[in-house]
């Protein structure tokens, strides 16, 4: 019995790893390619911060944007692109991930707002622009940032039962 529990850790181990590290280095970045081959990706400089961002610059891009999607891979959000500037709104339908939204007039950084999922917050919610924007962009909310938020002097987390976000952090 011991002679076999020595074969698996020797033989089965190493090949799990190996197969596991394969998955990772070299399906990984194909994985990347396919889940986002309707979108461009971009490098974008947001508050001195270099992300990789897919584009939304269609109708049906910005209807859908990042919609279904649990978690990102390769890419750190969205950035929605608008021939013109209006007042836009955003809501949670269908979004599995938190989000911080940033309001942009041109490459200006105007308002940020904070999007829940639709499991957190369990029903819409809708955030507007500050004034008329002409790029949104949407970041994926790491758990442990909107956590830590909470003690923030002078932050308001979100409230499961509030109707609304709360409100946008200083910049």
């Amino acid at each position: 019995m011991k002679k076999i529990n020595y074969f698996i850790v020797i033989i089965f181990l190493p090949a799990i790893i190996i197969v596991l590290l394969f998955l990772n280095f070299v399906v990984g970045p194909y994985i990347v390619k396919t889940t986002y081959k309707d979108f461009k990706i971009i490098s974008y400089s947001l508050n001195g911060k270099r992300l990789n961002l897919l584009v939304a610059d269609t109708p049906q891009k910005w209807e859908k944007g990042l919609m279904y999607y649990k978690k990102l891979q390769g890419v750190d959000g969205i950035i929605f692109l608008f021939p013109d500037k209006q007042y836009r709104t955003f809501w949670n339908k269908n979004t599995l991930m938190d989000m911080d939204l940033y309001w942009l007039d041109n490459d200006s950084v105007i308002g940020k707002d904070f999007l829940p999922s639709i499991d957190i917050s369990k029903k819409i919610v809708v955030v507007n622009s500050p004034k008329a924007v002409n790029k949104v962009i949407e970041l994926e909310k790491k758990k442990v940032n909107y956590f830590l938020r909470a003690s923030i002097p002078g932050s308001v987390p979100f409230s499961m039962n509030s109707s609304i976000a709360p409100p946008p952090v200083e910049m």
